[in-house]
């Protein structure tokens, strides 16, 4: 008996309803154990454990901020948002974050399967990539990194944006064909309400996608791909001028976004230092590393080890190897170019990774890594689609050759899978992280700071210290490491040799709040109270919302015997961080000085409710009974 027409609709929708919910529990499975992950004292401080706009949830302010700010040198609102959202939901602990980002991968993943779906009706390649997408150690920095939030937020909105774009064109050309055949005013109508919906929908989804994360900015050239394969859009048998134009005219509202986009985000990147200056890379040293890291990361993809965060720069490539990987990108993109009526997926997939990656491939040099296994969340898409097509073209050459793909696909996923958890091992803290990129990389002044800052963390000073004296051998002029070293000379008491770090820092880094601050600090435990106030009033020239400054600055002023300033700068300290018990202590013993005991024993109950065990505190409460035998120096 024959499968009638019902019992194939059935199979049409549960079979990729099936695949749907496997990808998905796969998913969630695979990296389950990211929601056991620490914080990193990578970046993770500025975008969630120090910052207190997150960390106050979504506030009318802090939504204000979210839109406003270039913190951390990025404009990416949303981003701000939805870790916001985290901190009102979850509290402040690592769980929300981690799993919001397990979460959103694991989404990701089935969106990739339903778009590659719609765009081929090709199922079970559209699956083969979507598991790939999923399982892939690469990806691991993307999700195990609460930093990363933007990856997996940007990727969201943007397979949205292409979904729609996808119907969009689908629709269109329904109703175009059905124009042509009835004469016209029907379809025309409908067309346009097809336009009005779903290309605006692409247009939303491509805009909240760039407000997560910049790294869209390349998608309008990634429409136009999709516009030859596997859309169709685009004559096979020539270039059509007339047709190119029309594509080109449809994409200007996107081309749009993507300008103001790129403006936005190096205007916020220079003003925050993160761009690096000509004179720190090269052009030629920048276009040689960029041809370089396509290779590699072509290399990572089919041979996923010695994956490290970060990867540090060489000093210089090897010319041979330089030549090399450019000349390897030449080959792959004439032959993607060559086979296009052949393979047409194959220049869609080649320059799907290559385009992709144009954003962070290090022409504008970001940071100081070389590479990121972050940066290929969504270039690698490409390479995967191209893997999946090359083997379904393979299966349809016999049973004994399917059998073969299908084992081979299987072993593919399954050495994924674990490479994965293996990968996932190494982010479960900074100590962890960095330990392991110290173990497959050479030269690593970052990962070796890093790791010096989590062992200081941890109270091993000896060992962080040598960690910051490494770092500085490496690369003598590394602030982060003179900062850091002078921190820790400053936790054991050596002011000298603190402030003599700070200063050095200062000469390579003039304008950073938290080292002025620091050197402030340190300058006044030498009791050198004038030139301590400069270092805090610079500082909050710098960063007006520095609590530690202005509780600083309140402090020296207390010792001073400018009670009215200290009142005035442990209030803006308050308002920075009200949840501090030591600065409503502090503040308390400014207002008994200036003789207002009521307005004091508010401020020492106020932080006895934040830390109900501190006898000191109790102890100051209760002498207010007996002013006379009070006595409050400011901590």
């Amino acid at each position: 008996m024959e499968p009638g027409p019902t019992t194939e609709r059935v199979k049409n929708f549960a079979v990729p309803l099936f695949l749907c919910l496997l990808l998905f529990t796969v998913t969630l499975a695979v990296y389950w154990p990211t929601v056991h992950c620490d914080f990193l004292n990578y970046d993770d401080p500025d975008y969630f454990t120090s910052n207190r706009h997150v960390l106050t949830g979504l506030t009318p302010g802090n939504i204000v901020w979210a839109f406003t700010t270039g913190y951390a040198s990025n404009w990416h609102p949303l981003t701000w948002l939805s870790l916001m959202l985290d901190a009102e939901l979850f509290g402040r602990g690592p769980f929300g974050p981690h799993l919001t980002n397990l979460l959103l991968h694991a989404v990701n993943t089935v969106l990739l399967f339903w778009l590659l779906r719609r765009l081929t009706a090709a199922t079970w390649r559209s699956a083969l990539v979507a598991a790939l997408f999923a399982l892939h150690p690469l990806h691991v920095e993307s999700v195990a990194w609460v930093t990363e939030r933007k990856d997996v937020l940007s990727a969201f909105f943007g397979f949205l944006s292409l979904w729609a774009y996808a119907r969009y064109t689908q629709n269109r050309s329904r109703v175009e064909g059905r124009e042509s055949s009835t004469g016209g005013c029907l379809g025309r109508s409908l067309g346009s309400q097809f336009r009005t919906l779903d290309y605006c929908l692409a247009l939303l989804f491509f805009l909240l996608g760039l407000m997560s994360k910049p790294v869209l900015v390349t998608l309008p050239l990634i429409l136009l791909l999709l516009d030859w394969w596997p859309l169709g859009r685009v004559s096979r048998d020539g270039w059509r001028m007339t047709e190119i134009a029309d594509l080109l005219m449809e994409k200007i509202p996107f081309f749009v976004l993507s300008a103001v986009s790129c403006l936005v985000t190096l205007v916020v990147q220079q003003k925050g230092g993160a761009i690096a200056a000509l004179s720190s890379y090269s052009l030629p040293a920048r276009v040689e590393n960029a041809f370089i890291s396509y290779a590699r990361y072509l290399g990572k993809v089919f041979w996923p080890t010695a994956l490290a965060t970060p990867y540090p720069p060489p000093e210089h490539w090897p010319s041979g190897l330089v030549l090399l990987a450019m000349s390897s990108f030449a080959a792959l993109s004439l032959a993607a170019v060559r086979w296009r009526q052949k393979l047409p997926f194959m220049p869609v997939g080649w320059f799907w990774f290559v385009l992709m990656l144009i954003p962070v491939i290090g022409l504008v040099q970001v940071g100081d890594q070389s590479m990121a296994d972050r940066y290929t969340y969504l270039p690698l898409i490409g390479v995967f689609l191209v893997l999946a097509w090359v083997m379904g073209e393979l299966c349809m050459n016999g049973r004994l050759l399917k059998s073969l793909v299908i084992l081979l696909a299987v072993i593919m996923l399954t050495d994924c899978a674990w490479r994965t958890r293996e990968q996932l091992g190494y982010w479960q803290n900074s100590g962890t992280l960095f330990r392991h990129a110290l173990a497959v990389t050479k030269d690593n002044y970052v990962a070796e700071n890093d790791l010096g800052t989590w062992l200081s963390s941890q109270g091993q000073m000896a060992e962080a210290m040598d960690c910051y004296r490494q770092s500085l051998k490496i690369k003598p002029g590394n602030v982060d490491a003179l900062y850091d070293l002078g921190n820790a000379f400053a936790r054991l008491g050596d002011w000298d040799n603190a402030i003599a770090d700070y200063r050095r820092a200062l000469e390579i880094a003039p304008a950073q709040a938290d080292i002025l601050d620091n050197l402030g600090f340190a300058l006044a435990a030498k009791q050198q109270l004038d030139d301590a106030i400069i270092c805090f009033e610079a500082a909050l020239k710098l960063d007006p919302d520095s609590a530690s400054a202005h509780n600083n600055l309140a402090t020296v002023s207390f010792r001073q015997r400018h009670f009215e300033e200290a009142e005035r700068q442990y209030r803006e300290a308050l308002r920075l961080t009200p949840d501090n018990p030591q600065i409503y202590a502090n503040l308390g013993d400014t207002l008994v000085r200036l003789g207002r005991l009521a307005e004091a024993a508010k401020c020492y109950q106020a932080a006895l409710q934040l830390k109900p065990d501190d006898m000191k505190i109790k102890a100051k409460l209760q002498a207010l009974s007996a002013p006379a035998k009070l006595t409050v120096p400011a901590n």
